[in-house]
């Protein structure tokens, strides 16, 4: 089983505006012929799992952009749109319990995204990676990528990446000490 995070932030630690914005995020220079590594990331993938927020604010894209089932972590949300019954499903399960049942369902590569959820797996000890694209703006407040953290987690650098537009993409692994917390 393996629970990976690939998530852009801010310089300052934001992965949204206070308001649950990214579109600071269509700003970025694009590099030709690179897609920063998503497409290797995501060909590993056997499913999404997404917070709420997350999941209603790609809804306002006007495209569903997975090709991977994606589950949406709320304990709130009942009902999804017609057109996606077929992409997505809810749990309200735990973190623990989800990625049993999910491993139990033969989807064992699990992409996990939102910020709250990503800390809540973190807590958990459910991360195995974590890549994180550092965008070089800085917002001055928002959504930060990790909040309520229970206790100090320390992780292993992987590799890094720098984007001749000047992201800045960092793997890192989670030390054994930490996962199954």
């Amino acid at each position: 089983m393996s629970s990976r995070v690939f998530i852009a932030v801010s310089i300052d630690g934001f992965i949204a505006t206070a308001d649950g914005g990214v579109e600071w995020l269509d700003d970025i220079e694009p590099v030709e012929g690179n897609d920063l590594g998503w497409s290797a990331f995501i060909s590993e993938i056997d499913a999404l799992v997404m917070g709420r927020a997350s999941f209603e604010k790609v809804l306002t894209f006007g495209f569903w952009p997975y090709e991977v089932p994606v589950v949406v972590a709320s304990s709130t949300l009942t009902k999804l749109p017609d057109e996606l019954t077929d992409k997505v499903e809810i749990s309200s399960l735990a973190p623990r319990d989800l990625v049993t049942g999910l491993a139990e369902r033969g989807w064992n590569n699990l992409y996990i995204d939102g910020g709250r959820l990503i800390s809540s797996f973190l807590n958990e000890g459910l991360l195995d990676t974590l890549t994180i694209t550092t965008i070089p703006v800085v917002l001055g407040n928002g959504i930060p990528l990790f909040s309520e953290i229970k206790s100090m987690t320390w992780l292993d650098h992987l590799s890094t990446e720098v984007f001749p537009n000047g992201l800045v993409s960092t793997t890192y692994r989670m030390r054994p000490e930490s996962l199954g917390a």
